[in-house]
């Protein structure tokens, strides 16, 4: 009898504090490495919109103007672009894409530069604009330069008014605003 009450042994609250001890910090590193592999392996949608204009002519013409950059890790499909909450219809969207770095700033364009093969001069780089007629793809790393011929309910008193526009995709929006210029 002596010999069994003279061994040591761990108390049942210290050996389920262990347990539960251990149990927590496994859990945790699960937790760490899913949130890690995840995070490291999902590419995120990323667009960048710069250089908005909208212009007015003063008589019977508006124009918008934007460039959109893809940072983001994965190639985007443009559903639907807004101009003052009024959707553009595709045959009204002019677009170009590109892998140059644009610096300088968009022009006014004459709707003759955009249509019918004409060419915009963008710095030293001259363009030739494609017609949207559908939803537009843009990779991942590029950019497009979009205009937008006579977009609804922009007119001559929007002059110096504040005007937004949304890019929509399946996964964002993505809005910008800029004042309304005179073309001239």
């Amino acid at each position: 009898m002596k010999l069994l009450k003279s061994k040591k042994a761990l108390s049942t609250v210290v050996t389920t504090l262990i347990i539960l001890v251990v149990s927590v910090l496994l859990a945790t590193v699960v937790t760490f490495y899913a949130i890690n592999v995840t995070t490291t392996r999902v590419q995120e949608e990323s667009l960048q919109v710069f250089k908005l204009h909208t212009w007015h002519n003063g008589t019977n013409f508006a124009e918008t103007a934007f460039l959109i950059i893809n940072t983001g890790g994965r190639d985007v499909v443009l559903d639907k672009i807004t101009v003052r909450g009024q959707e553009a219809t595709w045959s009204t969207i002019y677009y170009v894409k590109t892998q140059d770095t644009i610096n300088n700033d968009l022009p006014y364009a004459p709707p003759a530069n955009l249509t019918d093969g004409g060419m915009l001069s963008i710095g030293s780089t001259n363009y030739t604009f494609d017609q949207a007629s559908d939803d537009l793809i843009l990779k991942s790393g590029w950019s497009m330069i979009v205009y937008i011929v006579n977009p609804d309910h922009i007119s001559v008193n929007d002059i110096g008014v504040t005007v937004g526009v949304t890019i929509f995709t399946a996964n964002a929006q993505y809005y910008k605003e800029a004042n309304v210029e005179a073309s001239e």
